[in-house]
């Protein structure tokens, strides 16, 4: 059974940092791009960060680039999200995504498998 699970979420207060972890299980996940997205009350979910399958490119969206960075872990079932300066409207449920294929997509429907989301909040 393929399980994505993250942990690391919390209550930081704004200007803090927090890592967030995602671990994947059931199978072997070298071969696919991984990301990360995020979920506000009332809004869509959107598209944080991303690598590939090699773990060798990033991409982020316009509103964390350059306070967020994502990263692999060397067996590749690992995944990272270090989350630095937060704002309170970085306050969301966190989502770790793999797909089936070695490059990103900015697409939550391009997206397979699914964790359960932690959840993180900056408080102001």
């Amino acid at each position: 059974q393929v399980q994505l699970v993250e942990s690391g979420g919390g209550l930081v207060q704004a200007g803090g940092s927090l890592r967030l972890s995602c671990a994947a299980s059931g199978r072997t996940f070298g071969s696919y791009a991984m990301g990360w997205f995020r979920q506000a009350p009332g809004k869509e979910r959107e598209f944080v960060a991303a690598v590939t399958a090699s773990g060798g490119s990033t991409f982020y969206a316009d509103s964390v680039k350059g306070r967020f960075t994502i990263s692999r872990g060397t067996a590749k079932n690992t995944m990272y999200l270090q989350m630095n300066s937060l704002k309170p409207e970085d306050t969301a449920v966190y989502y770790c995504a793999a797909r089936t294929a070695n490059s990103v997509s900015y697409y939550r429907h391009d997206y397979y498998y699914w964790g359960q989301g932690t959840q993180v909040t900056v408080s102001s």
